[in-house]
């Protein structure tokens, strides 16, 4: 189906396929403490931007994605201590796709939030649109990479035919 291959390559995903999407939907349901509290200050442009929590891309799941900044925020708890070789190549990935990687540790949600917030707010940037529009030249009409609305559901454009009799 087309919709599917748009949706698997799309630009937010990097091609993740369905496994790991079902695995970020069980995580969105199952946050941690610390992503519980990030989330209440990321959520609803807070920030000035849409931020995505759990979100598949790749073979990974981070913790929180902004799209219109190309920014993953990761949280790591005590099993990252044990997962530094991990942790390092996974950034090292994500950071060839053009993603920057800004990591906090769980203390730093529960202790300094503030900290975290100036941190985060220092990186995001508005990226120019990749492809220009061919109606207004370079502005992007939408937030949404794949022309839809927030929940995902397409926007319907009626085009105005000119009736030839006329």
């Amino acid at each position: 189906m087309v919709y599917s291959r748009i949706i698997a390559e799309a630009k937010q995903n990097f091609g993740a396929d369905l496994n790991i999407k079902s695995k970020a939907r069980e995580l969105r349901k199952n946050m941690t403490e610390q992503e519980e509290t990030l989330w209440n200050f990321l959520r609803r442009r807070q920030l000035g931007m849409y931020f995505r929590r759990q979100h598949p891309y790749g073979i990974y799941i981070l913790d929180f994605y902004c799209f219109e900044s190309n920014l993953a925020i990761e949280i790591d708890g005590l099993i990252h201590l044990k997962r530094l070789d991990y942790d390092e190549e996974r950034t090292k990935y994500l950071e060839s796709t053009g993603l920057r990687v800004i990591r906090f540790n769980n203390e730093d949600i529960e202790n300094r939030i503030e900290y975290v917030l100036d941190k985060i707010r220092s990186c995001l940037v508005k990226l120019s649109p990749s492809r220009p529009s061919p109606k207004a030249e370079g502005v992007s009409h939408s937030h949404f990479p794949l022309g839809g609305n927030r929940k995902g559901g397409k926007i319907s454009i009626k085009k105005q035919y000119r009736d030839p009799n006329n």
